[in-house]
């Protein structure tokens, strides 16, 4: 009765221990997880920052599209130098000390026309140069107004291509975050349920050495009048020194998932974790065609195809153009004038306007230009083909985690039914032992069974919630609220 006693009294001692503990602890579900993750996880941070620098580069595009206004200075630039010189009364060339000083500025607005590749400019210059030595003197160089543009003829138009790429470049950086996020939620899935299966061991465990000690205490009771085998006997005394070691190994790997969720979590490393499993998920159809279509409308990966695609083109295109002769176009018209004063640099300027054309024309390079070109045009064939076998690739995909999320939704039922099944078969089993109807074997292995279904009903709907994760992911879309995940996105952020 002493040994009764003090099993009982331990065992209570170490409950009312676990219950302080956990009501210490905090409780999450599978969405605040995902939530958490999302908004505080350090790779939550990281995607931010890889989306905000895409973001300001787009910014930066659409920046370069609008007029720009700058302004050129040359502040100092003092010369003083011997210089060659011709003597036209001895007929000889001379070396003569020149010193001068020169200042300028130039203040001009730019325009770049994307459907020309050209730009469009209009500026204003001063310029003050001053000379010293026997021949000093002054004067002051004003352009009041000059308007001009430059264009290259026949030649590559970077504007345009870029006025393509970049837009396309910012959608899929913003369709990559949103799929980089679905990506946190499967990892959090994974670590969730993680805890939720040591957890749940952990508790298995815990039932176990009392229901050991009390069967152990029972055993002895029972051995004393001969109702059982000393054979039996010994069994159930190894049955509870195997329970308190199992619930040491189940503690161990508690502790090691509580804190591999919390760190991923960016939680305190001391605060305790209990998970709270989901209830069985309602059912949802997603048809194969309408995950194959979202796919191919919101997927990232169907954008970067595009992006390598236009970009091959644009190589195919710029070594074309630059194949051939190259010719450039510069015009400008204005008003300039030089005066020792600097209210006469203003006035009555002379009319000033220059035209330059430019022209580079291959005659022998040994088939450069040509092996230059064949090799874009080979380089767009195969981004084509490459880009053909990743969509196949990622329809097969969707196909086969489509089909397996619906078997994942009859197996969460059929694993929900055997646990009660199992539970209701140890509870039953454990009458029986405690009769004298069932032997320690049925026992056993009515309680290998009741742990078995457990880890079978935490597994699928793990597997139930990955699947349905990564539908998301591949689609970007909610099927619970029907909208798509770009959708909210700019709904939250506009």
């Amino acid at each position: 009765m002493k040994q009764y006693f003090f099993v009982l009294l331990m065992v209570v001692s170490w409950w009312n221990g676990a219950k302080a503990q956990s009501g210490k602890s905090h409780q999450l579900t599978l969405q605040e997880s995902i939530d958490m993750a999302s908004d505080s996880s350090l790779q939550s941070f990281r995607l931010k920052n890889l989306y905000m620098a895409n973001y300001w580069q787009y910014r930066s595009f659409r920046a370069a599209r609008l007029p720009s206004l700058n302004l050129n200075l040359v502040p100092v630039q003092y010369n003083r130098e011997f210089t060659k010189r011709y003597d036209p009364d001895n007929n000889i060339d001379v070396y003569r000390v020149q010193q001068s000083f020169y200042t300028s500025g130039n203040i001009s607005i730019n325009q770049n026309l994307d459907w020309t590749g050209g730009t469009f400019f209009i500026d204003s210059e001063l310029g003050y140069f001053r000379n010293f030595g026997q021949a000093a003197f002054s004067q002051y160089s004003s352009v009041p107004l000059r308007i001009g543009y430059i264009q290259r003829l026949m030649g590559f138009n970077p504007f345009k291509w870029e006025k393509k790429v970049e837009p396309l470049k910012f959608e899929k950086a913003k369709k990559q975050y949103l799929y980089e996020k679905e990506g946190i939620a499967e990892d959090v899935i994974e670590l969730f349920f993680g805890l939720a299966l040591a957890q749940a061991e952990f508790d298995m465990a815990r039932d176990n050495v009392s229901s050991s000690d009390t069967l152990f205490l029972m055993g002895q009771e029972r051995f004393k009048i001969a109702a059982i085998s000393q054979a039996d006997m010994l069994t159930l005394k190894l049955d509870a020194v195997n329970a308190r070691n199992t619930l040491k190994n189940s503690e161990i790997e508690l502790q090691r998932s509580t804190f591999s969720l919390g760190n991923y979590l960016n939680m305190g490393r001391q605060e305790r974790l209990t998970v709270v499993l989901p209830q069985r998920p309602m059912h949802i159809d997603i048809p194969v065609e309408q995950a194959l279509s979202l796919a191919a409308e919101n997927n990232p990966d169907y954008l970067t195809n595009r992006q390598e695609i236009m970009e091959a083109e644009r190589e195919v295109e710029r070594t074309q153009r630059e194949a051939a002769f190259q010719a450039s176009l510069s015009a400008s018209a204005g008003f300039n004038q030089v005066d020792p004063t600097f209210a006469g640099a203003y006035r009555n300027p002379l009319q000033q306007n220059l035209v330059s054309v430019g022209l580079t024309i291959p005659i022998l390079d040994w088939g450069v230009r040509k092996g230059r070109v064949n090799m874009a045009r080979n380089n767009l064939n195969v981004a084509k083909i490459s880009t053909q076998q990743r969509e196949q690739s990622l329809e097969q995909d969707i196909m086969v985690t489509v089909s397996d999320f619906g078997v994942q939704q009859d197996m969460v039922n059929s694993a929900e039914e055997a646990l009660e099944l199992a539970v209701a078969a140890f509870q039953a089993t454990k009458q029986r032992f405690m009769i004298g109807k069932s032997d320690i074997n049925s026992l056993t292995l009515s309680l290998n069974r009741q742990k078995e279904a457990q880890k079978n009903y935490i597994a699928s709907l793990k597997n139930y919630w990955k699947c349905y994760f990564r539908i998301r992911k591949l689609t970007l879309f909610d099927f619970h609220t029907g909208e798509s995940l770009s959708y909210l996105f700019d709904q939250l952020h506009r």
